[in-house]
This record gives C-alpha cells, sequence and structure tokens, in this order.
C-alpha cells in the first residue's frame, strides 16, 4: 500500500486556511494489520485525532482499490443497555455508512440488503457482514469507530458475532467474512473486558476476544511533527516562530493533537489577529496556554466531566495533591482507565511516580478539583494581601489558617462531629484542595499560580509570581518526611525561583488535636535562607 498524502487536524480553526501532517507515519502498522487479515484494536484519548484519521484512511484504501473499505462510528450507541436493540442500530449504523460512501456497489447492496425476521441479537451483526463480504469482488476492512460505546451483555454480544465470523472464515474459504476488522475507541476494549466481564479471559465462546491480534495506540505528536504543522502557516503567511516557540507548544502540550492545534489557534486569531508581521515568540505561546486553560471549551468540559467520575477522582486528587497514601494499586483498573482517558503519564524521572499528561490539563485538572470549594466561598473573602509591587505572602497564609479553622469547623456543624472525623480520615486531601481553593480566589488575576507536583515526591510545589517577585511554597502531608527534609526540599525550589524567603504548610491529618496544636506559625533560618513553617 502506498502511504497517507495527508489528514486535516484544523480542529476548532474556523478559518479556511487548515494546515495537514502526513497520517502514514503516525501509524504505519495500520496498513501492515490490514494487510496481514488481522483484527485489532485502536485505542487513544478523546480528540486525538482518530475520527480524521479513520476515515483518511478509508477514503485511501478505496481509493486504491485493492480493498473495500468502510468507516462506522457506533457513538450513537452510547447508554443503549438493551440487548437487541443495541444490534439492531449497528446494522443501522452499518447501513447508514453504506448509504453515504461514495463506493458504487455499497449503494446497491444497500438496496438489496433484507434481513430475516427470524435473526437474533446473537446474529444480526454477523448476517450484515456476512452478506456484504459475498455480494462484493474485494475484500471488506471495517473501522468500528467509538466502539467502546458499546458496554456490558451488547458487548460480548457485538464481539461474539465477530469472532464467530473470524473462526468461521479462517476455517472456510468459502465463508465470507471482513478481512480486517478494526475496534477504535478511547478504551482498550480488551482491558474492560478483563476487568469488567472476569469470564471473558479464558479460551472458550465466552472469550470474544482472543481473535485480536495487536493493540494499537495513536500517539501524540512529536516536536518535529508540531514544527512541521506550525511551519505549514509560516510558509502560507510568512509569519515566523521565534527560537524556542515550537518547543514551548511541545513543553505544554506534550503533543496532544487537539491542544497542538488550539494553541495556534489562540496566538493567531485571539493574540496577533491577523497580524502576520510579527513573528510568534515564547511568550506567545505562553500567553495562549494561560489562555486556554482559564477558557471552557467543550474540549476541557469534557475532561472536567471525568473528573465527577469516582474512579476518576480516585486517581487524579492524590496526585493534584501528592498526598502520601495511594489509594490505588500500580495494575489497578482504573490507572488503566485514567491512562486511556488521556488524562495520566509516567513521570520521566521516576517510572514509578504518575503526572498529568501535559502542563496544561495538570492545572485545568487542579483547578476543577477545587472548583466547587471555590465558589461556596464568600464573596466577601477579598483580596487584601497584593500592594503596588510586591505581596504580603506571609499575611495571605495566616488568613488561610483562620479560613481553614472556619472551614473544617463548619463542616463539622453541617455532617455532625463522627461524620466529619470519617471523611477527614478517608480524606486528607481536603485541606490542600480547600488551600488550591483559596489561593486561586483570592488572587484570580492578581497573580500567577504554577504547580509542580507528583505522587511519588509526597509534595506539591506552588510558586506565585506577583509584579516581579517570586513566593515559593511547597504544602506536606505531615508524617511522610522527617521537617528537615521538607525544608531541604523547599530551599531546593528557594533555588529555583530565585527567593530568599520560602513558606513550608504542613497539613496535619491528626483529628485529636486542638486547633490550637495545629495551627502554628515558625520563622527559621537555614543556609541563610528564610523558611516560614505552618501548620494547617
Amino acid at each position: 500500500m502506498k502511504p497517507l498524502k495527508c489528514f486535516n487536524i484544523a480542529g476548532p480553526c474556523n478559518s479556511s486556511e487548515h494546515y495537514m501532517l502526513p497520517v502514514f507515519p503516525r501509524l504505519p502498522s495500520v496498513i501492515e494489520m490490514v494487510d496481514k487479515k488481522f483484527y485489532f484494536i485502536l485505542h487513544s484519548p478523546r480528540q486525538s485525532g482518530k475520527t480524521t484519521y479513520l476515515i483518511t484512511l478509508t477514503d485511501m484504501i478505496n481509493a486504491e482499490g485493492q480493498y473495500y473499505a468502510l468507516y462506522c462510528s457506533l457513538e450513537p450507541l452510547e447508554g443503549v443497555a438493551d440487548d437487541n436493540e443495541a444490534m439492531t442500530r449497528v446494522v443501522s449504523l452499518i447501513c447508514d455508512s453504506l448509504a453515504t460512501s461514495e463506493i458504487e456497489i455499497f449503494q446497491r447492496l444497500l438496496e438489496e440488503y433484507e434481513p430475516s425476521n427470524r435473526l437474533t441479537a446473537a446474529t444480526k451483526v454477523k448476517n450484515i457482514l456476512n452478506f456484504l463480504c459475498s455480494e462484493i469482488d474485494k475484500d471488506l476492512v471495517v473501522f468500528f469507530d467509538e466502539a467502546d460505546c458499546l458496554t456490558g451483555p451488547s458487548l460480548i454480544t457485538f464481539l461474539r458475532q465477530v469472532r464467530l465470523g473470524f473462526n468461521t472464515r479462517s476455517r472456510n474459504r468459502s465463508s465470507k467474512f471482513p478481512r480486517s476488522i478494526a475496534l477504535v475507541g478511547m478504551r482498550n476494549i480488551r482491558d474492560y473486558l478483563a476487568s469488567n466481564h472476569p469470564e471473558t479471559s479464558g479460551q472458550h465462546l465466552a472469550s470474544p476476544y482472543n481473535i485480536v491480534s495487536e493493540r494499537l495506540t495513536l500517539a501524540n505528536f512529536t516536536q518535529d511533527e508540531i514544527g512541521c504543522l506550525y511551519r505549514q502557516h509560516t510558509e502560507s503567511t510568512g509569519q515566523v516562530f521565534d527560537d524556542g516557540a515550537i518547543g514551548r507548544a511541545c513543553y505544554w502540550t506534550e503533543g496532544q493533537p487537539w491542544l497542538v492545534n488550539a494553541l495556534a489557534y489562540e496566538i493567531v486569531e485571539r493574540q496577533i489577529k491577523g497580524n502576520f508581521s510579527a513573528a510568534i515568540s515564547i511568550a506567545n505561546v505562553d500567553q495562549a496556554a494561560k489562555d486556554l486553560i482559564l477558557c471552557n471549551d467543550t474540549h476541557f468540559d469534557s475532561l472536567k466531566a471525568r473528573l465527577n467520575e469516582f474512579r476518576v477522582r480516585k486517581v487524579m486528587e492524590p496526585i493534584v495533591v501528592s498526598a502520601g497514601n495511594m489509594p490505588f494499586g500500580l495494575l489497578d483498573d482504573d490507572i488503566s482507565y485514567v491512562f486511556d482517558l488521556g488524562l495520566l503519564k509516567k513521570d520521566d524521572k521516576n517510572n514509578l511516580n504518575y503526572l498529568p499528561s501535559n502542563p496544561i490539563y495538570k492545572e485545568v485538572i487542579a483547578r476543577a478539583l477545587s472548583r466547587d470549594i471555590q465558589l461556596s466561598m464568600p464573596t466577601s473573602l477579598a483580596n487584601r494581601w497584593m500592594g503596588e509591587t510586591t505581596m504580603d505572602m506571609s499575611g495571605l497564609l495566616r488568613a488561610f489558617q483562620i479560613y481553614w479553622e472556619e472551614t473544617a469547623e463548619l463542616l463539622k456543624d453541617k455532617t455532625g462531629e463522627e461524620a466529619n472525623d470519617n471523611a477527614f480520615k478517608t480524606n486528607e486531601n481536603l485541606v490542600i484542595l480547600v488551600l488550591y481553593a483559596f489561593l486561586q480566589r483570592v488572587l484570580n488575576g492578581g497573580a500567577e499560580i504554577t504547580r509542580e507536583y507528583a505522587l511519588g515526591r509526597l509534595r506539591v510545589d506552588i510558586c506565585i509570581t506577583y509584579k516581579e517577585h517570586r513566593y515559593p511554597l511547597e504544602v506536606k502531608i505531615k508524617g511522610y518526611k522527617s521537617e528537615a527534609d521538607n525544608m531541604e526540599q523547599l530551599l531546593g525550589y528557594m533555588d529555583r525561583c530565585g527567593s530568599s524567603v520560602g513558606w513550608l504548610v504542613v497539613c496535619d491529618k491528626d483529628l485529636s488535636k486542638t486547633w490550637k496544636d495545629k495551627l502554628t506559625w515558625e520563622t527559621k533560618t537555614k543556609s541563610g535562607q528564610t523558611i516560614h513553617v505552618i501548620g494547617c
């Protein structure tokens, strides 16, 4: 097969100028899978280019003429629980795909297909695929997009039919069934089956997925690919990217396709507004990233909605607050699920640590997790700690100590002493989320908050930038490391921030202590630097 030409990743851009990247280099093994008659899984996060890739691949296969290819999205099946209704809709969606295809024979076959009234849920999909393959003069390749919208018994019924057709085709050459079938979605369906349907792990009919030869993942763009995409803008308009701007875009997005495109759109359409005479700088990229973090695009709405799922919040919350207790194992299916959603990645510095998948998601997730707390804060909570050129960081954190005591006591009044204690025992993250919300609410629009965190390091580093000054703040859960270790870590962070003063917030989850014992403040000097140690 020849390489794919290109595909459109214009995403949110409404202009007529669309820039392309070669598709084939992103996932060349798909062609090999088709040529070898394999059935396979392709999964990657939402808005990573799967659908565009599949439609382009379908058009290319049909144009080359060696096989017929059919693209079919199963997205309308989300939430359909009834087995028979789900299979009936799969057949209907296949027919819709035939109707919209430009392949002439597909149009004729659609008119000729008359399913028998005797068909059951367990035979409907196999029947139409058998019919199509029996009537065409070339092998058929089918790409089922959004396949993970089928869940539970409906997914099992669908996969059993695919497996039965695959096995019959393998034993009997006269039996017609698709040459290759790809199941595409956000989740790896094999992992979904293993965790939700343990009976599918055996080598029998209940295991419809041992037909799958391989799973593939559509990777994020590399820095070279981002450069290739952005340089097309330069070729089209003459506007150049300064040294480091493309690398900075790679830093903020980690190559996530939608973010790569949205970042460029923010710069070109909203910052410079068609003024192509100015070069795009690192500062432009940084500002665009910050604007994306604050926007309410549907892409981020979907991301935030995922955080309402308990299994997602269970994974992301301790990572964001860097709490000591990890409520999941390294092989936990919830970890796999969050990875498949594109929210998580391994820490390059420590393979046992986890991080949000890119810096933009990192900040969006941190803000989303503390958003409800922030919205509940009184409107009278105003910023009184920013001066003309400097900020009273110590005064701000003393105010937080008071606010935290009031907030915790209010929770006790509302939920009862026993219920609140249980909540605090299981949610040591609460005080850190309240601190996030407090800082975000008070400093909103007046200062910039930058967070660095990872679960395995058991801390979160926060740098608040106001005017020309940086205020380094480290948050710890008491008891996981000694104060000396904590201060040593903060000194390193102060050095990176270029500050001689730092603030170490230590959250104490000991419920037996009084507020007088918890809410402490000590100012210490270490290596000639000043560190304020704040107990909460």
